[in-house]
């Protein structure tokens, strides 16, 4: 079967890749349609060390093919969004309602694919680049048939961690100021999360210009192409500011555009060793600095939530999907992807 793979030194699309059968616990799905994350981006040029070879891909959806023993909520021919939270269900962080905080789901790769024999590595318990993988069964979420899988595929990361972010871990309320810097896929799910949540103020910053008219579909009320601009819509600052580039400059930059009691929460990933500074006397009013990891989201219900927002035309899915790439075309996907030519590309399959 079709698939990418990262050898450590570049990535290739192959068409040899094997995949065992669904244990116990287990999901084998056909994945119709993949998003391109930055992370799968990070883990070519090194931002996120991943041992190799690797298929990759994490941001998928598809059709169940088969099931393991014991696994009851879907069935061959449910359509399915997949999640890469690979969670126990059964630690104390699990069953306080924290999957995000599980630990056997952080850092433990599996190996279920292979090629010529040789094992590839699973990239976030999902690897989504291929046209079969198989994952745990609380990663794969029923979702209604007629949602297009190609929408459906967003979810599983880019929806769930930027909407997630706002409504589960920031807790954005009715009437909140929110600032977002970076309005790439991450950046305008925060964008409509915020707007779904009743923020009066969503004030988007990005470099690029060109940016503006779908920062505002998302929901955005004011566009800037620099955080210098912000106090003069802002005067006091911001209730809540999301850094969604993952840059050190940017995240000190987040913090200081933060009012009283204001929060700013980190969502972009900089290279592993990077160190970011601010200035600790303006915390003491009550500011907060947030990590998140993956939107602090319950996969099994937000995902379903997210999907009849959807439905009711409420969350934008259709319009996160700039272009969509056989999975032979993976190189353009990437290339357009790095350089920030699409809000989101979907592979296909």
């Amino acid at each position: 079967m079709r698939g990418v793979v990262f050898d450590g030194t570049q990535p290739q699309v192959v068409d040899d890749l094997e995949i065992r059968d669904p244990g116990p616990g287990e999901v084998l799905v056909a994945v119709a349609a993949a998003g391109l994350c930055h992370s799968d981006l990070s883990v070519i040029d090194g931002t996120i060390p991943f041992p190799v070879p690797v298929v990759l891909g994490h941001e998928g959806a598809g059709v169940v093919e088969a099931v393991g023993a014991g696994v009851g909520h879907v069935a061959p021919g449910d359509h399915v969004s997949l999640s890469t939270l690979a969670n126990c269900g059964a630690c104390a962080d699990c069953d306080r309602g924290r999957p995000t905080m599980c630990r056997k789901a952080i850092g433990r790769p599996g190996r279920p694919f292979s090629r010529g024999g040789e094992p590839l590595f699973q990239f976030a318990s999902n690897s989504a680049f291929a046209e079969r993988t198989i994952v745990k069964a609380v990663q794969a979420v029923k979702i209604p048939s007629d949602l297009p899988l190609t929408s459906a595929a967003l979810i599983g990361c880019g929806v769930l961690t930027g909407v997630g972010a706002v409504l589960n871990r920031a807790k954005v309320d009715r009437g909140d100021t929110v600032v977002v810097i970076g309005t790439g896929g991450i950046g305008l799910n925060v964008i409509q999360g915020a707007r779904i949540a009743g923020a009066s103020a969503i004030v988007a910053v990005d470099s690029n210009p060109v940016k503006e008219a779908v920062a505002r579909q998302f929901g955005a009320t004011d566009f800037l192409t620099s955080a210098q601009g912000v106090r003069e819509i802002l005067p006091t600052g911001a209730d809540q500011v999301f850094e969604c580039v993952g840059h050190v400059g940017l995240i000190r930059q987040a913090i200081e555009l933060l009012d009283r009691h204001g929060q700013a929460i980190l969502l972009g990933m900089p290279a592993a060793t990077a160190e970011a500074s601010f200035v600790p006397a303006g915390m003491f009013l009550d500011k907060s600095i947030l990590g998140c990891r993956y939107g602090s989201s319950r996969p099994q219900h937000d995902i379903a939530l997210y999907a009849e927002l959807y439905r009711q035309g409420r969350l934008l899915l259709d319009e996160l999907v700039t272009e969509t790439y056989p999975i032979e075309d993976f190189a353009k996907a990437a290339d357009d992807a790095h350089h920030g030519r699409v809000a989101r590309g979907v592979l296909t399959f």
